[in-house]
């Protein structure tokens, strides 16, 4: 093992090293034209590979990946985290995994139940892979999955074919031992975080954690309306950042340490939570939560799509706290 550890720190250090060369920009709309993929994937850890998604809403451009696609080789098969916004995303990963290895995909985990972490999933289930999801995403999909496919195709137009929903597999409810491959791969729900059933897959070994949405970095988390800011919060603090990872693959943007994620997940949602709290208590008015300071979160992507509706939900559900 200690060949493999300082393999980790020769690649770690080069890749932070040209991070900020690499990063992905909301203004680039396709890194990848040989592929369905935004960008190809690359292993930025010894056996973790990932995919980086596009940092910009989803678009008929990047083909709805604007989300990380990660999959780790275990010696016994392979692990893919996230299925993808559509079929086309799934069977042009899994070509990417062909050229690396001759392991065979022996599991598909689903980070939540967004369009882009299942809507490929009829493309592994076809191939007889299971689907692993926390048992709140799959309920959420079962309610919500239409809707999801129908705003899917609404951008991805041809590129939506061959998608058909499908839902996972399998569930648990707070963690799953992936039972095959060298090293341990602990499937983690933490807590209530950016969406129902967010999980994170963490390789303790390695001290890597492939959070999910539940840490952002190059660009704004969104917060939805039912998202619960505070419970985020708590999660954070008891459950995420004690995991002691030194090195973190969030859901979007480049692998990065926790430093970085919680300084953009963590402290943005204290510091908005700040904000709208003083509005609150000057009697301000949702009209004008809307544009509380969040400059100091400007040079994130999505900034200019998010942080106002972000202002919102939060004083809407701070209201009634």
């Amino acid at each position: 093992m200690k060949h493999k550890f300082i393999y980790v720190l020769v690649i770690v250090f080069g890749f932070f090293i040209n991070i900020y060369s690499l990063s992905a920009n909301e203004d680039i709309a396709d890194q990848y034209p040989n592929s369905a993929l935004y960008s190809k994937p690359l292993e930025f850890f010894p056996y973790v590979f990932s995919a980086i998604g596009a940092t910009a809403p989803p678009s008929y451009e990047n083909s709805g990946h604007n989300n990380n696609l990660s999959f780790i080789i275990t010696g016994d098969g392979v692990v893919v985290i996230n299925s993808g916004a559509a079929f086309t995303l799934a069977k042009a990963l899994h070509e990417e995994i062909k050229l690396v290895t001759d392991q065979p995909v022996k599991l598909v985990i689903n980070e939540n139940a967004q369009g882009h972490a299942v809507l490929g999933n009829n493309y592994w289930t076809q191939l007889g892979v299971p689907i692993l999801a926390h048992e709140d995403a799959a309920k959420e999909f079962e309610e919500r999955g239409y809707n999801i496919l129908e705003r899917m195709k609404g951008y991805n137009h041809e590129k939506s074919q061959g998608t058909i929903l499908q839902s996972p597999t399998k569930t648990f409810s707070k963690k799953y031992l992936v039972p095959f491959g060298n090293f341990p791969i602990e499937v983690l729900y933490l807590g209530p975080a950016h969406s129902k059933g967010d999980i994170s897959v963490w390789l303790p070994e390695q001290k890597i954690v492939i959070s999910g949405d539940i840490a952002f970095h190059e660009r704004m988390l969104p917060i939805f309306s039912d998202t619960d800011t505070a419970a985020w919060i708590e999660t954070w603090n008891a459950e995420f950042e004690p995991l002691g990872a030194t090195y973190v693959i969030p859901g979007h943007g480049h692998p990065t340490n926790m430093a970085q994620v919680k300084r953009y997940t963590h402290d943005y949602l204290v510091y908005l939570r700040t904000k709208i709290a003083e509005h609150l208590y000057d009697g301000g008015e949702l009209k004008d939560a809307y544009y509380v300071d969040q400059s100091l979160y400007s040079g994130l992507d999505t900034f200019d799509e998010l942080a106002t509706n972000n202002a919102g939900r939060v004083y809407e559900a701070m209201e009634f706290e």
